[in-house]
């Protein structure tokens, strides 16, 4: 599934895609384990082949939930990444998964072969256009419409608890809206 997930950011020959898999690593996790701790710097990007994983901070002692990732999905810290200050954030495991790592080392010599892997840019642009569950200013039936338009699977992977976190609404406001589905 990678490889149909990176020809769609780009072309990689199967030359480069076989070198691009020499510097993965597989991480298997289990539930509610931790990828990236608050604090840490985020020094790789997680292709989840397996499983799924979310991403939150917290405000007071609340979780706030700012992504959810699934399988088939690429995952990373992406301010702390680009900065490679510490996070704020924590990514943790909600279920039992396998992620294939691949660290910013990696990256910065995979470019230096050959620049067709200037292309894995893109992953970071397909991260935070996942953000736009958390627009304010869209109602809370639009937000919840274009989820399960957009990433249906989000609702069969996630417990509401982090649905509602994610989707800036509290967990009676994503019941009142989903009845109304």
């Amino acid at each position: 599934m990678l490889k149909t997930d990176l020809d769609k950011i780009g072309k990689f020959s199967q030359c480069d895609f076989d070198r691009l898999t020499r510097y993965l690593v597989q991480r298997q996790l289990g539930k509610n384990d931790i990828l990236l701790d608050q604090g840490q710097i985020c020094h790789a990007v997680y292709f989840i082949s397996s499983g799924s994983a979310y991403q939150f901070r917290y405000e007071d002692i609340e979780e706030k939930v700012t992504d959810l990732h699934l399988q088939n999905e690429w995952c990373l810290n992406y301010s702390s990444f680009i900065s490679q200050a510490p996070s704020q954030n924590i990514i943790k495991t909600n279920s039992e998964t396998t992620a294939l790592e691949l660290n910013v080392t990696a990256i910065h010599e995979l470019i230096a072969q050959s620049p067709v892997f200037l292309q894995l840019g893109k992953i970071l642009e397909g991260v935070t256009t996942r953000t736009y569950c958390l627009d304010n200013s869209m109602s809370p039936s639009k937000r919840y419409n274009d989820l399960i338009k957009n990433r249906p699977l989000v609702l069969q992977m996630f417990p509401l608890k982090l649905i509602a976190s994610y989707l800036n609404m509290t967990p009676e406001t994503l019941s009142r809206v989903r009845s109304c589905f």
